[in-house]
């Protein structure tokens, strides 16, 4: 089965205050591993200790497409430090996804990234919001970008929420990419109105039907994301790390 991380722009303000601090929490809420948004300052040496010390491992981190572009070598090269497997690229400013040609011209820039990335062992993928469900020629951005993108060197990192509040199912999506999903990001929603993120396993998504898609197709990470809260952080990631795990 998947494991089961915390993408940690789920607490930025807590990591942004102590850092080190919140990994430790993460570590007592039920998680194996993190995916980093931002390392707050931190070495790679010092991360990688603490890390080990909470036994978690590093999950991937998303890198901003300027720094993909302009910084690829030091992106790498930490990563490689903390023995972590994937980069994401966790969504593109407008340019590079106002039309169907730049999808395209995306998609050949993301397979130059990730075949540097996999020189170095490391996978690179890409992380969806709603707006890559924008069609254009009768496609989705989306499946453009990933058309366009050599599957060696580009994999999906689903974000279920963002998915569906288009109106999409993630079930289908994640047997029309198989094996090129190697990430889900599982985040729940209160209604289709509302839109409102909430604890995995409490909202209206069918989860039980993911897990079992996914199990299919060989998913390696489960990543929480939770981005609105009607409690305290920490008890909300834990709800959602336990319900997880009752899935296995």
């Amino acid at each position: 089965m998947a494991r089961i991380g915390l993408q940690l722009y789920s607490v930025k303000e807590r990591c942004a205050a102590d850092f080190f601090g919140t990994l430790d929490e993460v570590a007592r809420s039920g998680y194996e591993g993190v995916e980093f948004a931002g390392y707050f300052g931190k070495s790679s040496k010092e991360l990688k200790k603490r890390l080990a010390d909470n036994q978690l491992v590093a999950a991937g981190s998303h890198i901003s497409i300027e720094q993909l572009t302009d910084q690829l070598d030091e992106v790498i090269a930490y990563a490689n430090e903390i023995e972590s497997p994937y980069i994401i690229c966790p969504g593109l400013p407008e340019p590079y996804r106002d039309s169907a040609d730049a999808y395209k011209r995306t998609g050949e820039l993301l397979t130059k990234i990730g075949k540097k990335a996999a020189a170095a062992n490391i996978a690179f993928g890409y992380h969806n919001h709603d707006i890559e469900l924008t069609q254009f020629e009768g496609e989705y951005g989306l499946d453009l970008l990933f058309a366009a993108a050599d599957p060696r060197y580009l994999f999906m990192e689903l974000d279920t929420f963002w998915l569906e509040a288009t109106g999409q199912k993630s079930i289908d999506w994640i047997h029309r990419y198989k094996d090129r999903i190697k990430i889900l990001h599982m985040k729940d929603m209160n209604n289709l109105q509302e839109l409102r993120n909430v604890e995995v396993g409490s909202g209206i998504m069918d989860f039980h039907g993911i897990h079992a898609a996914a199990k299919q197709h060989g998913v390696d990470w489960y990543t929480v994301e939770q981005e609105q809260f009607d409690k305290d952080e920490f008890e909300s990631i834990k709800e959602s790390a336990q319900f997880l795990h009752s899935l296995r």
